[in-house]
């Protein structure tokens, strides 16, 4: 069975060889599959009552690796193709609407929109339109169990946020609602109060804050936990799992900014973690999310493009990538068997 997958992106330009997107379209071609890259605003809406887009197919000749791939797509003599979404068997929304927030604020909701029309038709959108819309950003972590979630107010309100760390009698961790990669998060000091108000009015700079309480097991870094149809990610009893330790003069453990990525087993803490918010990722239709873990505490949950397994695929020597996509071939033969609902299909695995 071939399935075609089109992999919504923010911009091709900016796409990178070790981005877990890149992987997923590799494994994705070397499993036989067809296999195209959408830009964010590249979709239309026509009088046929279809969406359409224009996208840039990728094959796997000349294309076995990342950088080759990668090559190609970002190529000037790729050829761009104005295709039908209908003709899709699964529209992957990999974009991170939090890197358009402050430059194109049109294009945040674009790929949630459009995936909407698109699941109307019968294309399988992951993860699911109206899930992510509910989870966009930070604030969906308080529909979770407070069992395992840290102590945080969100507010723009500066006293609130002070007397919030003066309660704590110590460290908290301070970062904007919206936002993804480490942007803008700081450790608040209640000792430090000159500091504490040019971190304040950083953040506010961005919306809404979010301010939780600082959880001592991030001394040890955090981890980033991949969840697929509501189970930990595994390959050959290998845990999508890995550390990611924080640099000693930062507070933030994020790849991006300088972390370093460790392996990390599984324990009964994570596993108690993926259990309280399972039936809340299922019923929103969040087929592929990455679960920031302190402690026995979720501090985030991203559901937008969750990146890093290329990582754990290298830590644990195994292909986590191809196991993702075998799951969306189950659910296209899962499709064809039962009339089930956009969001029912992301959660279920064939």
């Amino acid at each position: 069975m071939i399935v075609k997958i089109g992999f919504v992106v923010n911009e091709v330009s900016s796409e990178l060889a070790a981005y877990t997107t890149t992987h997923l379209a590799l494994a994705a071609l070397k499993r036989g599959h067809d296999v195209c890259y959408i830009e964010i605003e590249d979709f239309s809406y026509g009088t046929d009552q279809k969406v359409h887009a224009l996208a840039r197919e990728v094959n796997l000749q000349k294309n076995e690796s990342d950088r080759e791939l990668l090559l190609t797509l970002q190529s000037h003599d790729l050829h761009e193709e104005r295709i039908c979404v209908d003709d899709l068997d699964i529209l992957f929304l990999r974009n991170d609407p939090a890197r358009d927030f402050v430059t194109r604020p049109w294009a945040r909701l674009a790929g949630i929109n459009f995936g909407r029309l698109a699941s109307r038709r019968g294309v399988i959108v992951l993860n699911d339109p109206d899930g992510l819309n509910h989870a966009i950003n930070k604030i969906y972590t308080e529909y979770l169990p407070n069992s395992v979630t840290p102590l945080s107010i969100i507010t723009r309100d500066r006293s609130e946020i002070k007397a919030f760390v003066k309660e704590q009698n110590g460290p908290c961790i301070l970062k904007p609602l919206i936002g993804s990669g480490g942007h803008n998060v700081f450790l608040l000091k209640p000792d430090e109060a000159l500091n504490v108000n040019q971190m304040i009015d950083s953040v506010l700079t961005d919306g809404y804050a979010i301010t939780q309480e600082y959880l001592p097991a991030a001394d040890k870094g955090d981890l980033r936990v991949f969840i697929l149809n509501g189970d930990i990610l595994h390959v050959d009893d290998k845990p999508a799992i890995i550390n990611r330790r924080r640099p000693q003069d930062d507070v933030r453990a994020n790849l991006t900014v300088g972390g370093t990525a460790h392996r990390s087993d599984l324990s009964d803490s994570i596993q108690t973690v993926v259990d309280e918010i399972r039936p809340f990722i299922l019923e929103d239709g969040l087929f592929f999310v990455g679960a920031d873990i302190i402690g026995d505490r979720l501090i985030e949950l991203n559901v937008f493009s969750p990146g890093g397994l290329v990582g754990a695929s290298r830590l644990w020597d195994v292909d986590f990538h191809s196991e993702v996509v075998a799951a969306l071939e189950r659910k296209v033969a899962l499709k064809s068997k039962s009339p089930l609902s956009n969001r029912e299909l992301a959660a279920l695995d064939g």
